[in-house]
């Protein structure tokens, strides 16, 4: 049986109105078109669905059997109808973010802040995690994009976008006052406690692999999840903090931290949005992304 699904759209406005003239005012096509349409769909099925009244039409007994499917499925179609509206007017829908601790708190909460004023209805999912696992996640479509420090270890696949720069370096609180103003070798960290992030992170691979290029191999004294607790334990005398330095701007402001010198700064990094090119990526995130990528421009 090979029917226009247009007529059983028809149908169901004729039924529910219980009028070819009413059906045909809510389609906006003329009563002989609306007509026509039931005829077609009745020959095609070979049954009469409607019986025709000076007044309107009544439905036959095969035409409310007909219509207690059709309207469950015709009004589902309106109802996806309407939610697919809902989101593309982002009324409603969803952003999956993998991002760091330092990207979040130094890059994404101001965005992420500005979004919500502006599409208060949109859940906002934060995945907080290292970059080699935010990358995962994005590879396993757990997340719509990441932001994510340098390095990187990805394929073709992704987009890179930077953002902005950041800054690595050694951070002491008062017990080690005496480095202050020296201009320090990094070999000399050999022989100084540090405090240094676990070695899952994008941020301790980055110093290690610069420390090992200049022939300098540390054993941290402590190895901790977050920069922010690195921070509190520089500050309390237990070690050499190694840290990107917005989370330790407060604390250098105050002079309860200082900055070791060295010969060179460690070269800067970048912070990156980065988004798998094969997926598809849902309204929401899309505003949002554009969003980021129209502030840094």
């Amino acid at each position: 049986m090979n029917i226009n699904l247009e007529y059983y759209k028809i149908f169901y406005y004729v039924a529910t109105e219980l009028s070819i003239t009413g059906a045909a005012k809510k389609l906006n096509i003329s009563q002989p078109a609306v007509s026509q349409a039931v005829k077609q769909l009745e020959q095609g099925l070979g049954i009469e669905l409607f019986t025709r009244r000076a007044k309107g039409v009544s439905l036959t007994h095969a035409g409310t059997l007909l219509y207690s499917y059709v309207r469950d499925g015709y009004e589902r179609f309106l109802a996806g109808e309407r939610e697919l509206a809902k989101m593309m007017n982002l009324e409603t829908g969803e952003v999956r973010i993998g991002a760091s601790d330092m990207t979040l708190q130094f890059y994404l909460l101001p965005y992420l802040e500005q979004f919500h004023q502006l599409y208060p209805d949109i859940k906002v999912t934060v995945t907080n995690a290292p970059t080699p696992r935010t990358i995962d996640h994005l590879e396993q479509g757990r997340i719509d994009f990441g932001v994510v420090t340098k390095p990187l270890k990805t394929d073709s696949r992704f987009d890179v976008s930077c953002v902005r720069r950041i800054q690595d370096v050694f951070v002491a609180g008062d017990k080690f006052r005496y480095l202050e103003g020296k201009q320090l070798s990094y070999k000399d960290l050999e022989k100084l406690p540090l405090i240094c992030l676990e070695g899952n992170t994008s941020t301790r691979s980055y110093v290690d692999n610069y420390l090992h290029n200049l022939d300098v191999h540390v054993k941290p004294e402590f190895e901790l999840a977050t920069s922010d607790m690195i921070i509190q334990f520089a500050a309390r005398n237990l070690g050499i903090g190694c840290v990107v330095e917005d989370f330790a701007d407060k604390l250098l402001s105050e002079g309860a931290l200082f900055r070791l010198s060295f010969d060179e700064d460690i070269p800067s990094r970048e912070m990156c949005l980065i988004i798998d090119t094969g997926a598809t990526m849902s309204v929401a995130a899309t505003k949002l992304k554009d969003l980021l990528v129209v502030a840094d421009e």
